[in-house]
């Protein structure tokens, strides 16, 4: 049935006058008569498709060992490590390579301080038969106890860390989160072998900055493919604990799992004599970690 706009107002009208108000006077909502009328007349309201809900991809890889705490491990082929590599690079004697420990983490922050937290421990080890990435990964704030003390199971007395500026900044923020944590910093009195500091005697001033990107990609010929860069790690976290997908987070695993991988391959390159064709480029005058 065909009604035009004009009898409906019509209607309204004679509707408002029949209940004593004022034809002028605007009805309220709640006795809004036009839904009555259209129903009266036989007029269907149309409905609007229903959108479907994207579904969310909350897929992380890993097994869960403790409530929201995830471990993710591999072996790696890696040839041609020794039992020891030549120290003189950090101005020590011979470096025995089965206790070392490569690590990184991947944090709220670059900032430091209680306020700053680490999400991710990710390490790499020489084994039998290959290179072994762990990674322990917290999706939700209760679990980082539970991923401080399984971190503290990778360490023994002879562990000998090795990292990337983790001497400044890593590694005091673990002890920071194991002092709130009312758990003993398992740090306290291990060897730490900092690759930053002889990265820069060797290179300052020969690339534009000693930044780990910068040197695997010039010194090691590593080079990325749709890397996240750090810098975004916190959000792509934060995004995951509100409910976002899990993308970017997978991301972000993938960006460490070659942090620890490419400490390996530096710490190598570093044990090596300094070749003379990769410090005859032009230096630059700027040189930031």
């Amino acid at each position: 049935m065909s009604v035009s706009l004009e009898k409906l107002q019509r209607l309204r009208r004679q509707a408002g006058h029949g209940s004593g108000a004022s034809p002028s006077a605007p009805l309220p909502p709640a006795h809004d008569p036009l839904p009555a009328l259209r129903r009266m007349l036989g007029i269907r309201e149309r409905s609007q498709p229903a959108v479907p809900a994207r579904a969310c991809d909350r897929a992380l890889p890993g097994d869960e060992i403790a409530p929201g705490l995830l471990r993710l491990e591999q072996v790696l082929a890696f040839d041609g490590v020794g039992t020891q590599v030549d120290g003189t690079f950090a101005r020590t004697g011979v470096l025995p390579t089965a206790n070392m420990l490569f690590f990184d983490t991947e944090t709220t922050g670059l900032s430091g301080g209680t306020g700053t937290r680490a999400f991710m421990v990710g390490a790499s080890d020489f084994v039998p038969g290959g290179l072994r990435v762990r990674q322990l990964l917290i999706t939700h704030l209760s679990a980082e106890p539970a991923m401080l003390r399984e971190f503290s199971r990778w360490l023994a007395e002879d562990t000998r860390l090795v990292s990337y500026n983790g001497r400044c900044y890593d590694a005091p923020l673990l002890a920071a989160r194991y002092r709130l944590a009312r758990q003993g910093s398992p740090l306290a009195g291990i060897e730490h072998l900092d690759l930053l500091f002889p990265t820069r005697r060797r290179y300052r001033g020969v690339w534009e900055n000693c930044r780990l990107a910068t040197i695997e990609r010039r010194a090691l010929g590593i080079v990325r493919e749709d890397d996240l860069p750090g810098s975004e790690a916190p959000g792509a976290w934060l995004q995951y604990l509100r409910g976002g997908d899990a993308g970017l987070l997978r991301r972000v695993l993938q960006h460490n799992f070659q942090d620890v991988v490419t400490l390996t391959h530096l710490l190598l390159h570093l044990a090596q004599p300094a070749s003379g064709g990769t410090e005859t480029q032009p230096p630059f005058a700027r040189d930031t970690p």
